[in-house]
């Protein structure tokens, strides 16, 4: 009863942010207000992605079927520390996050690294399965790869769960816990998983995660997408890229822009490609805030092209809703954008 009590409120809150919204946004239209020189020069040393695509791809239905050349999912368990207590140490907890690594992995060859997060009711096996149970998402993203629209790169999924699997379940519990991920993120995951596998971090001291930036990712649907705009509060010092997904998180688009200066970036420094669909119950809201930081007095967030002339996507498919569906759609175009300079 209490999960239906969050999850009516939840619907009824976004219903009303749906009312107040009423600009229509052709978000295909490309509202290049660009990079100065100095910017497009510092661009040029980055290891850029490719073009926005004009219009999301659907998954073609063979991806569905498993590849010929097949990437592994791999288990890896760490240790971290209660949520709420994080920084006083005083409860351990041990965790596990689920490691795709692409088609013939070489560990002496540097990989690019995104971490994808669930949603709701969901845990770190949601997205892409097990070892012995995967989810049709790792056949796409094995052909994806197999077939070069996408770079070959290492994926993780962990969990913002604490202290029990049904922690996601509740609404306000879960808003708490994607405000405290960036806690184990930062500290515990990435050093867990990036000690482990070969990414471009030369060590996973802090300094080493800073360094290496430029090629890492985080991501998510519904609250997934929260703890995406949660990572990018907090973690703009080791994330370059983003991909929020039908969650939103602020429509006061100063105050997103804030963010940014106060972690000491500029628009050159990072990349977001948003997506969501018409139908979606959080289309509305996500969509209300994706224009408040477009439209943010500093002209910190911009519409482009591609990622030398921009740094903010925000692609719809008309009568998509909130579900697996437009998820793994949404994730499949990010994934194969990013660091994909020949798209």
């Amino acid at each position: 009863m209490k999960k239906e009590k969050i999850f009516i409120s939840f619907v009824l809150y976004t219903i009303v942010l749906n009312l107040v919204s009423c600009t229509n946004l052709n978000t295909n239209s490309k509202q290049t207000t660009g990079f100065d020189t100095q910017e497009v020069e510092d661009m040029e040393t980055k290891n850029l992605s490719g073009v926005i695509p004009d219009k999301l791809e659907y998954i073609p239905d063979s991806y569905k079927q498993p590849a010929t050349q097949q990437g592994t999912l791999n288990k890896l368990t760490y240790q971290t520390w209660e949520s709420f207590t994080y920084e006083n140490h005083t409860q351990r907890l041990t965790k596990d996050a689920w490691v795709y690594l692409p088609y013939d992995y070489l560990q002496d060859q540097q990989y690019n690294i995104f971490y994808l997060s669930h949603g709701g009711w969901s845990n770190e096996t949601t997205l892409m399965g097990t070892d012995r149970n995967s989810t049709y998402f790792k056949n796409v993203i094995d052909h994806a790869i197999e077939d070069g629209k996408m770079q070959p790169m290492i994926l993780v999924f962990p969990t913002y769960n604490n202290t029990s699997e049904s922690d996601s379940g509740d609404y306000s519990l879960a808003l708490e816990l994607t405000d405290q991920f960036h806690n184990e993120l930062i500290n515990d995951l990435i050093p867990a998983v990036e000690s482990k596998y070969s990414t471009y971090a030369k060590d996973t001291t802090l300094e080493g995660l800073k360094e290496s930036r430029d090629h890492r990712g985080f991501g998510g649907f519904s609250m997934g997408s929260v703890n995406t705009w949660c990572t990018f509060r907090y973690c703009l010092d080791y994330f370059r890229y983003f991909m929020p997904m039908s969650g939103s998180y602020s429509t006061d688009g100063d105050y997103m822009a804030q963010l940014v200066k106060e972690q000491g970036y500029k628009p050159e420094d990072f990349f977001i490609f948003a997506a969501s669909g018409s139908d979606d119950f959080a289309y509305s809201s996500f969509r209300s805030q994706i224009m408040a930081m477009e439209n943010a007095s500093d002209n910190t967030f911009r519409f482009g092209t591609s990622e030398s002339n921009g740094n903010l996507a925000f692609l719809v498919r008309e009568g998509y809703s909130h579900d697996a569906t437009a998820n793994y759609e949404y994730m499949y175009n990010g994934l194969c954008f990013f660091w994909n300079s020949k798209r």
